[in-house]
């Protein structure tokens, strides 16, 4: 027997405290609308995307969840060049750090969003 497969996507659902600033902060980033819930004039859940990549976002948080957004760690994303995207990006949005070589010998740069989530941008030095 074949052992199940995870599958090649893994799309984060975030808190955040207000929608729309939230989409205007990733299309300042590139990243376009690419559906809402219930509908387009009152949401409580979105997702954008770039390059592949999708985040999603929601206001109403599910039963048993935080009722602010709290997130403890970093959401890692992997372009083909992080200093054309840092070129891209640097009068868009504040770094949070880098770009630099990190000690564990990757090239990246973070920033972070309005509700306090990190993306960092990385690549092998």
């Amino acid at each position: 027997m074949n052992p199940a497969v995870l599958g090649s996507r893994l799309v984060p659902s975030l808190l955040v405290r207000d929608l729309e600033a939230t989409f205007a902060f990733y299309r300042r980033l590139g990243f376009s609308r690419t559906g809402v819930f219930p509908d387009e004039d009152s949401p409580f859940w979105g997702e954008v995307a770039r390059d592949g990549i999708a985040l999603q976002f929601y206001t109403d948080p599910p039963r048993g969840t935080p009722s602010k957004p709290v997130f403890s760690g970093v959401l890692y994303l992997y372009p083909n060049d992080v200093r054309a995207l840092a070129d891209e990006l640097r009068d868009v949005v504040p770094f949070a750090w880098g770009p630099e070589v990190m000690e564990y010998g990757m090239r990246e740069f973070a920033i972070q969003d309005p509700d306090g989530y990190y993306l960092a941008f990385t690549e092998p030095a």
